[in-house]
């Protein structure tokens, strides 16, 4: 397709007439076909990933995973195009008008597609139709479950000495017609590894046109379910058994088949069998600053995470109000400065350099801290030998400062919107003033997501890491989802968090030992490994 080439200060047209780009602004926009991979979020690549971070809007499907929409930006639009077998909520043409419609209002527009997009993925057909509008777009290839589900399912598609090849075809046409172009009896002869994509409905008509066509029935040959993600289900058998295994468990689609020898070796190369949390779909409720930690290590033990922020942390920005916290502190002269999170860490030093008040000028203060995060927050700050209780409560604080402080000396603790006033109320027992100054504020959370959405893929584990998310959590629910909560098993990360819980009517099936986020993990696999 011939296109006029745009030199700055000239704007140029393609030639349906839309104007495209002065070689300075973008004035069409653009659309990225993102191939995101089998079910996993981690296995987009970085191309896709920053097709994401920079989109106007989003269209997204069932089979992407919902932990990409993450990585959206501020006030991202999101299209939810999702397809289901014999169900396409947004037709293929209407898709392909949307990609058309966006871009030309001058967006930056990403497709986000399972697997590959131009395998079996119908981004052909959204490229050429971009094509005929002569709108910019860019092809982001994916991994494709072709390969990817089967090398979770413990199945190499190649081996040395028995597949030297793999054919990937698709298992949506109906063998029966008069214009099929899949030719069994052709299949039935290759030495390779067979693999059926979309195909699980027809997989009687597979296995016995491909035994027709002589393939030896005893061929190995396995089912993989939601491949890659936590509610993976497989079936392993031969080609004259598979559809009888695949009704035992009771698998439906999406999945794909595997024929070959290469499907024998499911279990011998079973490597997430080393992952405690592989089978478990897991709820985290912290704010979406605050989650990265807890994904990361859930997710390296093999958990599928959807993250719900229920809660925002919104640091303390008015310099007046900074500057009358600080003043306090100085004029206290507190004997101690403690901190009660790492957000207040956080909102501490950041209100310290909106005032433009210099650390220097509050020498000969102790600091303190609850928790090793809390400590680790400070020790990023170059702040080092930070004393914590040897309990990860306000309550532990509270033991620890009546055995330091003396009748007479004073606590200045840097806190939250919603703290507790355990500490006032039990120093000044004994005879300790304690200032409390709010330098961030705990806000339910926007455009967290769709509870009924998420809990209709099957949650596991809701895990609560403070009160607020539990509050903020159980205001967002409605009356449909409820009972899936309860349903799931509830992780607490420490007994005050859990007594909200379990007076908002929730139980509470663990309580981690140790109240930190690796406390809450361990907790959460000691259990798995329990059931």
């Amino acid at each position: 397709m011939h296109r006029t080439e745009c030199k700055p200060g000239n704007k140029s047209r393609n030639e349906k007439g839309n104007e495209i780009s002065n070689g300075i602004g973008n004035i069409m926009g653009k659309v990225y076909l993102v191939g995101a991979g089998p079910g996993d979020e981690e296995l987009i690549t970085l191309k896709g990933l920053r097709a994401i971070e920079e989109a106007d809007v989003i269209l997204y499907d069932r089979l992407s995973s919902p932990g990409l929409l993450r990585y959206q930006k501020p006030g991202a639009e999101l299209i939810d195009v999702g397809k289901k077998p014999d169900y396409h909520k947004v037709p293929q043409e209407e898709i392909n008008q949307i990609l058309i419609d966006k871009a030309l209002e001058g967006k930056i527009v990403t497709r986000i597609k399972g697997g590959d997009p131009f395998v079996f993925g119908r981004g052909g057909e959204e490229a050429l139709s971009l094509e005929k509008e002569g709108i910019v777009y860019e092809v982001v290839p994916g991994i494709t479950s072709a390969i990817a589900v089967p090398a979770y399912g413990g199945i190499p598609v190649t081996q040395r000495n028995i597949s030297a090849s793999f054919h990937v075809i698709t298992g949506h046409e109906n063998p029966e017609k008069d214009e099929a172009m899949v030719d069994y009896s052709l299949l039935a002869k290759l030495q390779g590894t067979l693999i059926f994509l979309m195909g699980i409905k027809a997989l009687p008509r597979i296995s016995k046109k491909l035994i027709e066509g002589g393939m030896d029935p005893y061929t190995k040959a396995a089912v993989i379910h939601r491949g890659t993600t936590a509610k993976e289900k497989k079936a392993v058998g031969t080609l004259e058994t598979i559809v009888e295994e695949v009704e035992k468990m009771k698998i439906t689609s999406p999945g794909i088949i595997v024929i070959g020898e290469v499907a024998g070796f499911s279990e011998q190369m079973d490597w997430r069998r080393f992952m405690p949390l592989k089978n478990k779909r897991i709820l985290v409720t912290r704010s979406r600053k605050q989650a990265s930690t807890l994904r990361k290590q859930l997710m390296a033990l093999g958990a599928e995470v959807v993250e719900y922020p229920s809660i925002e942390i919104v640091e303390e920005k008015d310099p007046v109000k900074l500057s009358s916290h600080i003043q306090a502190l100085k004029d206290s002269r507190a004997d101690y400065l403690f901190f009660s999170s790492p957000n207040g860490v956080e909102a501490f030093f950041d209100g310290l350099k909106i005032i433009k008040e210099d650390l220097r000028n509050l020498k000969d203060i102790k600091i303190t801290a609850i928790g090793e995060s809390t400590k680790k927050a400070l020790e990023n700050r170059g702040i080092m030998d930070v004393k914590i209780p040897e309990s990860y409560t306000l309550e532990g604080a509270v033991e620890m400062f009546s055995a330091k402080l003396q009748d007479g000396e004073k606590l200045y603790h840097v806190r939250g919107s919603l703290g507790r006033d355990l500490l006032q109320k039990e120093l000044s027992k004994r005879g300790i003033e304690v200032i409390e100054k709010d330098f961030y504020s705990t806000e339910r959370a926007k455009n967290s997501g769709n509870l009924e959405e998420i809990f209709s893929g099957g949650i596991d584990c809701i895990t609560f890491t403070s009160s607020s998310t539990v509050q903020f959590f159980l205001e967002a629910l409605s009356d449909e989802v409820i009972d899936k909560v309860k349903n799931s098993k509830i992780f607490a990360i420490g007994p005050v968090t859990a007594d909200t819980a379990k007076s908002f009517g929730l139980t509470v099936d663990t309580i981690a030992n140790l109240h930190t986020i690796k406390g809450l993990v361990n907790a959460m696999v000691k259990d798995a490994k329990e059931e």
